[in-house]
């Protein structure tokens, strides 16, 4: 990855270098490209996942690499989920940024949050909450990143099923590897860091559909 000033140097205040400051940093993030070509791949084979167990659930798409890795029959410690709860699961970036980076998504395809119902929309931001108090736990970092690139042209690599990256952060992360030579050093195999934040998960939280139930007035 690098880190490039962007603008145009000579802008509508002419070669003036007080004028010439960058008004936009671009992020060159070329190591998603081989998750890009990979995700597709997978989507067109079955590839490690195995057969899904019991087939695709209702709303999953058999093309999506997503519903497949939701729908394996592999164990946790293969498919690097996390956590799942009625409606979402938690799993292992298998291209992360950072040790610890994980990913949040509906378990149904779909590709934007207003598509979501009001349970699956509880349930993504419930396991999100839980995924941040997890990294906190595990990592002790100095911040997250959390957020979802919604749409092939926002930069989403399997846009057709949302997923939210929860990514730990610290000062200094981005060294000189990452700067010159558009390499990240992850000092931590998949593995073990999902050994790391199994142990660190929070305790289960309430099913979303309660949050919805009628509260009952006591007389």
């Amino acid at each position: 990855m690098n880190v490039a000033a962007g603008g145009d140097p000579e802008g509508d205040a002419g070669p003036n270098p007080a004028a010439a400051a960058p008004a936009l940093d671009r992020l060159w993030a070329g190591w998603r490209q081989e998750y890009v070509v990979e995700a597709s791949r997978a989507a067109t084979s079955n590839g490690a996942l195995g057969e899904p167990a019991g087939g695709l659930t209702e709303g999953q798409d058999s093309d999506c690499v997503l519903c497949r890795v939701a729908a394996s029959p592999l164990p946790p410690e293969d498919t690097y989920i996390l956590r799942r709860n009625r409606h979402a699961i938690a799993v292992l970036n298998i291209y992360p940024y950072t040790s610890g980076h994980l990913m949040v998504m509906p378990d149904r395809h779909v590709a934007a949050p207003d598509h979501l119902s009001p349970a699956e929309g509880v349930a993504l931001w419930q396991l999100a909450a839980d995924a941040v108090a997890a990294l906190r736990t595990a990592y002790q970092p100095g911040g997250f990143n959390l957020g979802a690139n919604v749409g092939k042209v926002a930069g989403a690599g399997v846009p057709g099923h949302l997923h939210l990256h929860c990514v730990p952060r610290w000062g200094g992360d981005t060294n000189f590897m990452t700067t010159i030579a558009e390499a990240r050093v992850l000092p931590e195999a998949l593995g073990v860091s999902f050994r790391r934040l199994a142990a660190a998960w929070p305790a289960e939280s309430p099913e979303p559909e309660r949050l919805f139930e009628p509260k009952i007035q006591q007389a």
